[in-house]
């Protein structure tokens, strides 16, 4: 009876003993003076530190362009390694700097240099040519522009990787037009009325010379051409026409009808060639083609080009 009262008594003392109240976890901050890139965290808990850097790292990065500013949306063209930057700031030592690595979205960031160069970018327009007052007018070329696109991918990366807001200058890349008043080389107006023929270099007049024209009824035709062909000491071949049934092939010499150079136009069978007959110049005589002393016609031939503009007018 005496054992059992003991234990009773001992029992008694193991329940009503009070449970030990579990110790809170200690909190960690980062030591100070520690900076994440170029945002400072000491003090700042891990949690803290992850979104304040990422906060720093969403603002938009600053871009000028001209008169022009814009915000890049600096999240979706690069991804920054905050949780591992975090880690290491917690085991650094006071005001040390940590690196941030930052990966560029090397597709997304050409994607919007794209997209900014398409609205900003402006096409070169080439010098144009025109008959005004029955001689030729050419337009001023205007170059073009567009940005730098390899010098913003650099300038954009740079700014994303070091943490930086900008403003980044985006440089604009001049487009010269392919086609200036300067090099538009020769022109060739030939008054129909008046039997002559001009040549100019661009706007700037070189020489003119009396020529032959077609009859009332194979007329010279009016409007614009190009010399599309240029031969020496051409064969003459009878055309598919009424006046020249039954003749034969003329070759190179001293009475081929053609002379010695033919600069054939865009317009079929005609073209302008030498002739031996210089008695017809100044008169509407030819089948359609504008006939030129020989001299005349080979000094032409060496200063115009496959290309050569000619406008043909009633005047």
């Amino acid at each position: 009876m005496k054992r059992l009262s003991i234990f009773v008594v001992t029992l008694v003392v193991l329940v009503s003993a009070p449970a030990r109240a579990a110790e809170p976890a200690p909190v960690t901050t980062i030591p100070e003076g520690v900076v994440i890139g170029n945002v400072p965290v000491g003090g700042l808990t891990a949690e803290a530190a992850t979104e304040y850097v990422r906060a720093q790292f969403a603002l938009p990065l600053v871009v000028g362009y001209g008169t022009y500013v814009l915000e890049a949306p600096t999240e979706s063209l690069a991804v920054p390694a905050v949780a591992r930057a975090v880690q290491q700031a917690l085991i650094s030592s006071a005001s040390t700097v940590v690196p941030l690595q930052v990966t560029v979205r090397k597709p997304a960031l050409r994607a919007y240099i794209a997209e900014v160069s398409g609205r900003f970018a402006r096409k070169p327009v080439d010098a144009r040519l025109f008959l005004r007052q029955l001689k030729p007018w050419i337009s001023p070329e205007k170059d073009g522009r567009e940005i730098d696109r390899a010098a913003a991918e650099s300038a954009l990366s740079a700014a994303l990787i070091t943490g930086t807001r900008g403003p980044v200058v985006l440089k604009p890349k001049l487009i010269k037009a392919r086609v200036t008043r300067k090099s538009f080389g020769p022109v060739v107006v030939i008054k129909r009325g008046v039997n002559s023929l001009s040549l100019y270099n661009g706007m700037r007049f070189v020489r003119s010379f009396g020529v032959a024209t077609g009859q009332r009824q194979y007329p010279t035709p009016l409007g614009r051409f190009r010399v599309v062909v240029k031969w020496k000491n051409p064969w003459w071949y009878p055309p598919n026409s009424a006046w020249a049934k039954d003749l034969e092939p003329v070759p190179p010499g001293p009475g081929n009808p053609l002379g010695t150079r033919w600069m054939g136009i865009s317009s079929p069978g005609v073209g302008i060639h030498g002739t031996p007959q210089p008695g017809s110049i100044g008169y509407s005589v030819s089948h359609g083609c504008i006939r030129m002393r020989i001299p005349d016609a080979e000094w032409l031939f060496n200063r115009v080009t496959v290309g050569t503009t000619v406008f043909i007018v009633s005047a």
